[in-house]
C-alpha cells in the first residue's frame, strides 16, 4: 500500500526535476579555472578558495545504502539527471579561442606586469595607463587588447551555445569575471565591483 502511495509522489518529483535547469555555477567556475590556466600557463596564481574533488568521487557521498524511496526514485529519473551537473568546453571552436589566446598573452603579458593593462569587472581587458607603453609599441597595445576582447566575448558566447544554452552567456561571463582576477599574478591591475582600478 506504501509503494502505491509513493509512486504519485515520484513521478511529480521526476517531472520536476527533468524541467528545472539551472547554471550550474560550481562546473563552471571548475571550467573557467581549466580555461584560464590553459591561457595563462603554469605561472600564474592557482585557483582560490576551492578544493576540487578528486574526479568519479562525490563529496556527499555516504557508506549507507540508500533507503527503499531513494532507490525507487533513481529509477525513476533517468541517470543523465542524476549526475552533478558539467560545463562542456571541448568544443572546436573553444579550443581555438582557447589557443589564440594563449598566443597572445605571451605578449601581453608584460603590460600586465607594468600595469599599462588590467581586467575589467566585466571579464574582458582594458588599456589602464596607455603612458607606461613605450610610444612605439602603443598601437600594438591597442591591437592586442581589442583582439582579446574579441576572442574572450566570442568565448563566453561559444561555451553557452556549446552547452545548448544560449541564455547562459551573462552568467558565464560572471564566473570569468571573478575567476580571472582570482587567477591574475600579485601585482597585476583589476577593476572593484566601483570599476575601480585595484592593484592585486
Amino acid at each position: 500500500m506504501k509503494s502505491l502511495t509513493l509512486l504519485p509522489l515520484l513521478a511529480l518529483v521526476a517531472g520536476c526535476v527533468t524541467i528545472n535547469v539551472y547554471f550550474p555555477a560550481v562546473a563552471a567556475e571548475r571550467a573557467a579555472d581549466r580555461i584560464i590556466q590553459d591561457v595563462w600557463g603554469e605561472d600564474g596564481a592557482p585557483p582560490e578558495g576551492r578544493e576540487e574533488t578528486p574526479e568519479g568521487e562525490d563529496s556527499t557521498s555516504s557508506a549507507a545504502a540508500p533507503p527503499v524511496a531513494l532507490r525507487l526514485l533513481e529509477a525513476v529519473i533517468p541517470a543523465a539527471h542524476a549526475q552533478e551537473p558539467r560545463i562542456d568546453i571541448s568544443s572546436p571552436a573553444i579550443k581555438r579561442l582557447t589557443a589564440s589566446m594563449e598566443q597572445r598573452h605571451r605578449r601581453l603579458q608584460p603590460h600586465y606586469e607594468s600595469g599599462a593593462i588590467g581586467l575589467t569587472r566585466n571579464a574582458l581587458i582594458e588599456v589602464r595607463d596607455l603612458g607606461s607603453v613605450p610610444l612605439a609599441q602603443r598601437g600594438e597595445v591597442r591591437q592586442l587588447v581589442a583582439a582579446e576582447n574579441d576572442d574572450r566575448n566570442a568565448l563566453y558566447r561559444e561555451i553557452a551555445v556549446a552547452n545548448e544554452h544560449p541564455e547562459w552567456e551573462d552568467q558565464i561571463r560572471d564566473v570569468f569575471a571573478e575567476r580571472w582576477i582570482g587567477n591574475a599574478r600579485p601585482g597585476w591591475y583589476y577593476q572593484n565591483e566601483a570599476g575601480e582600478w585595484v592593484r592585486k
